[in-house]
């Protein structure tokens, strides 16, 4: 008599994949909750002004930020002068974003200038300029 092979005795060759999709779904759920938390906000103090435009929430724009110390970062990571026009062009212009700057008010004149010449030299021509609406409203004088 021969042995036959469907009598459920031999070993099961294939794998249980549910207790890994348990694992993976949860990890995708841990890194939704925490991804937000770990971008922190540039610390920048920005320049006042009366009329301020509003910062688009949508994911259609990137922000260079010019820190007090002369560090620059696209969004949020760090970048230097000398690379600063390879990664505009990579990612504004060929992804047809907007870009935002965004410097400290104690960055000098002069740096904010150079930055902006990188930009209109990377291609960029439309830049918009982060600024801050001041907090007490002007008095006016009486006579």
């Amino acid at each position: 008599m021969g042995v036959s092979m469907g009598s459920g005795k031999g070993f099961v060759s294939e794998i249980n994949v549910t207790p890994f999709v348990d694992v993976m779904l949860v990890l995708l759920i841990i890194f939704m909750v925490t991804a937000p938390l770990m971008t922190q906000g540039l610390e920048v103090d920005l320049p006042q002004t009366q009329t301020v435009e509003v910062l688009p929430t949508d994911s259609d724009h990137l922000v260079l930020t010019i820190r007090r110390d002369g560090a620059m970062f696209l969004d949020e990571y760090a970048l230097t002068l000398e690379d600063m026009e390879g990664h505009l062009q990579r990612m504004v212009k060929e992804q047809n974003k907007q870009l935002f700057l965004r410097a400290d008010r104690e960055v000098p004149y002069g740096v904010v200038v150079e930055v902006m010449g990188r930009i209109k030299g990377a291609g960029i021509v439309n830049l918009g300029i982060v600024a801050e609406q001041p907090d007490d409203e002007p008095t006016t004088k009486k006579k």
